[in-house]
């Protein structure tokens, strides 16, 4: 009983990971975001799958790629700015993209 209970948790998890990459890939589509970047191909923008790689194991990434999402930024990925994409986009949507953008 204790292996199923384990079994029916894990797997309860790993659904809840599925989804929140789902919720992320819709809202970047919904928000505007793959006008300028794609999963595996710099666009206009980096690819996110390099964002990922560039930010892999840095604890403050997400926090700081959030608030350069709201404000805009430029310089980091070459001359194209990045437009500030705050009020337009929900704080809780840029949150589950660039989550999403760092799970790839």
């Amino acid at each position: 009983m204790k292996a199923l209970l384990t079994a029916v948790a894990v797997a309860g998890v790993l659904m809840a990971g599925v989804a929140q990459a789902e919720d992320g890939q819709a809202l970047a589509q919904k928000s505007g975001c793959l006008a300028c970047h794609s999963v595996d191909k710099k666009v206009l923008g980096p690819a996110y799958k390099d964002v990922a790689a560039k930010y892999k194991g840095d604890k403050g990434a997400e926090a700081r790629l959030v608030e350069k999402v709201k404000k805009g930024g430029s310089g980091v990925w070459g001359p194209m700015p990045m437009p500030a994409n705050s009020p337009q986009v929900k704080d809780d949507d840029i949150k589950a993209i660039v989550h999403w953008v760092l799970s790839l």
